[in-house]
């Protein structure tokens, strides 16, 4: 049986849209451990959540398939490592009172009930604030004079919960920071000009700290958590900490934790995407791309978040909120039917199928038409989503069309948000790296993204284990930091990626002939997908 150093190991946990999962990295950044727990958001009372119970449940089932896989792999029990980090989900919104005290259901990024605020924000600041960014849920709140409101202390990301509940300390990095408010890239820190405004004509506050005439006793200077960037520390794992994550006592209190990141900075770094001219597109649940830029955009576009880099550079974000679930609920009902006939096909299987036909599919799709809509997507004006297949009485209904349909909606709202950054601001980009669940099956998610969007795309071999396999990074760079003065981009060059095998898919004109068929098709039966929100 191998043997591993597990004292030298460093452990990075992301919560997913779908899963929570745990890897373990060695000194050479190779994954030599994972865990992983599913999970599913719920629709309750109209609003997209999880349960902090569940936060809890997922980050333990997690941890502990991992520490059962350290066991079978190397005969050890997991006592201790050398640092830890945590990734989830950015944006959405969780406010508590003075004694911690959870104070209105966890909202997800998928809500999309924060127009109103949205619009208002964006106006307020000249800087585009999407639905899903906690101030926008913030100040929803406000608007909506919900009764919690005056009793907020402080507001956090699903990144920043879990650290606190692992370490004590509320902060997180500057990239999840840049999803809950907007950031200055010079300072690294909330944007102290956008911070007035918003306390002057929203909060109204005074002096003392209290607001005149508004209801709200806070400044929200007071309610954001602080902003670290990457490489500073965070805290460290304590022992009411270590037993929240594993309560069997096994694993022990002390190992240095990084700032926690969103999953926008995880996947900049899991690419290795974090340097000016580089990229990245992650895609799961949801689908985004991310480009580090050489110089501001030249006006605010409401497709278009602005964030940050783990290190605070400026990145363009063209975030949409539906990728692969329509796609994971075709599967589940091929599986229901092969399962009915007798077969034994196990989910893997299935993927590798549906993936594999769709490249032997026709060009466009042969005139079907696919909507991947669970919820609203912003960038084509939807507040819901109606998950919809469309075809004409003479489309060539076949296996391998569905399936490239299936493909090409996850990436055709992307097409639609990317082409804003490279027709009309010219935005360049030196290499585009995709992660994500869209990429597991080598060599067809890919090729067809890198036709659609018209540019190369490189997947590495650690694109399966995403944002946890990141923020793993992010701790072994912030223990390099006590001796070595690295930035992040030239550690991930040197050190992490420097031998790191990748495949490139080059855009192929024939596919990039029918996605253009098919994503005209799109734009033009949108009204038909907002006829059945209207509807259904």
């Amino acid at each position: 049986m191998e043997k591993i150093m597990l004292e030298r190991t460093f452990l990075g946990i992301e919560l997913g849209s779908t899963r929570v999962k745990s890897v373990l990295i060695g000194e050479d950044f190779a994954p030599i451990a994972s865990g992983a727990h599913d999970w599913e958001n719920r629709l309750e009372n109209g609003i997209w959540t999880y349960s902090l119970d569940d936060v809890e449940k997922g980050v333990r089932a997690s941890y502990a398939a991992l520490a059962d896989d350290v066991r079978r792999r190397y005969g050890e029990e997991l006592r201790r490592v050398a640092g830890i980090g945590v990734s989830a989900m950015m944006h959405g919104y969780l406010a508590f009172d003075s004694a911690g005290g959870l104070l209105a259901p966890f909202r997800t990024w998928r809500n999309t009930t924060t127009g109103r605020a949205a619009a208002e924000l964006t106006e307020l600041f000249g800087f585009n604030i999407p639905l899903r960014w906690s101030i926008a849920h913030l100040y929803q709140a406000i608007l909506d004079g919900e009764p919690h409101t005056p009793d907020i202390a402080r507001i956090t990301s699903l990144a920043g919960y879990v650290h606190e509940k692992l370490t004590g300390e509320s902060a997180i990095g500057v990239g999840d920071a840049s999803g809950m408010f907007p950031i200055d890239s010079e300072t690294c820190g909330y944007d102290e000009a956008m911070l007035d405004k918003f306390n002057k004509t929203i909060c109204q506050p005074v002096s003392s700290g209290q607001a005149a005439g508004s209801g709200i006793p806070w400044s929200i200077r007071d309610i954001l958590p602080d902003v670290l960037t990457a490489g500073e520390g965070a805290g460290a794992l304590t022992p009411e900490g270590a037993r929240w994550i594993d309560p069997s006592g096994t694993l022990e209190p002390g190992a240095p934790a990084c700032p926690p990141e969103g999953d926008g900075g995880t996947g900049m770094v899991a690419t290795g995407a974090v340097a000016e001219r580089t990229g990245n597109i992650s895609a799961g649940t949801s689908v985004f791309s991310m480009i580090v830029l050489e110089e501001p955009l030249s006006k605010v576009y409401p497709e278009i978040d602005m964030i940050t880099t783990p290190t605070g550079r400026p990145v363009a974000m063209v975030h949409c909120n539906n990728c692969t679930s329509d796609i994971d609920a075709w599967v589940r009902i091929f599986g229901e039917a092969a399962a009915l006939l007798g077969a034994k096909t196990d989910k893997s299987a299935l993927y590798e199928t549906l993936y594999r036909q769709a490249l032997s599919g026709e060009g466009d799709c042969g005139g079907l038409l696919t909507y991947n809509y669970f919820s609203g997507e912003p960038i084509t004006g939807f507040d819901e989503g109606r998950p919809l297949l469309l075809r004409a009485p003479d489309a060539e209904f076949t296996f391998a069309n569905l399936s490239r349909s299936l493909l090409f909606s996850s990436m055709a709202t992307l097409k639609i948000g990317m082409d804003i950054l490279m027709e009309n601001e010219n935005v360049r980009i030196d290499r585009l790296l995709g992660h994500g669940g869209l990429f597991k099956v080598k060599g067809v998610a890919q090729r067809l993204m890198a036709s659609a969007l018209g540019t190369p795309v490189s997947v590495m071999e650690t694109a399966g284990e995403g944002g946890a396999w990141g923020i793993a990074v992010l701790a072994a760079y912030a223990a390099s930091k006590k001796t070595g003065s690295e930035t992040l981009e030239e550690y991930l060059e040197s050190k992490v990626f420097a031998n790191m095998e990748h495949t490139e898919a080059a855009p192929d004109n024939k596919d990039a002939e029918g996605f253009a068929a098919y994503l005209e098709r799109y734009k033009n039966a949108l009204a038909v997908e907002r006829a059945a929100v209207e509807n259904v």
